[in-house]
């Protein structure tokens, strides 16, 4: 096992980090239907502390349109329900004293190209965060050489190895930006 291998596998798995944070920040944008992952980065002060929704509440779907969520005090309903209006999802809550009622508006067309706007804005910061991840591997290899513990021509097959991964999932990038695309324009 040499010193590049160890860069390269390094490197593999911060590169899939960065994409499977691309993906998780794309399932936190709404579509014209109810998910229980649009609440994920929704946090609520609870007793002072900041506590993520899904830790205080049960979140189901019963209607493509429509969100519940029965959170497990119900003494925590109303800053649930502030949480929500504060975020950015621009939904409005109702509730019957016991559960918090999440209707899921159609999406206008300018509100659509808002949020591809914004999806592509995120995919680009996951692809600059693949870009930094291939930067520092460079430079490791360059030190590599530098040292004298590898050649010139390990160098160039490890440079050529960790352009490929970079290549790679900056690809794994653009074919969820597609999919969420497609999913935000659907009507």
């Amino acid at each position: 096992m040499t010193a590049i291998d160890d860069f390269v596998r390094n490197a593999t798995d911060r590169m899939d980090k960065s994409v499977e944070a691309t993906h998780e920040h794309f399932n936190s944008i709404r579509t014209g239907r109810a998910s229980a992952a649009l609440l994920d980065r929704i946090q609520i002060d609870y007793y002072g502390t900041p506590t993520p929704l899904k830790n205080m509440a049960t979140i189901n779907v019963p209607e493509p349109r429509l969100l519940t969520i029965q959170p497990f005090d119900p003494s925590s309903i109303k800053s649930i329900e502030r949480a929500i209006q504060e975020s950015d999802l621009g939904l409005t809550p109702s509730n019957d004293g016991k559960v918090i009622r999440l209707p899921i508006p159609q999406l206008t067309e300018e509100r659509r190209k808002e949020l591809v706007k914004l999806v592509r804005h995120m995919a680009e910061e996951g692809r600059v965060a693949v870009r930094n991840v291939r930067r520092d591997v460079m430079k490791h290899l360059e030190e590599l050489v530098k040292n004298g513990d590898v050649g010139d021509d390990e160098e160039r097959a490890a440079e050529t190895r960790v352009q490929k991964l970079t290549d790679d999932h900056v690809q794994k990038i653009e074919d969820l930006l597609k999919r969420k695309e497609a999913e935000i324009m659907e009507v």
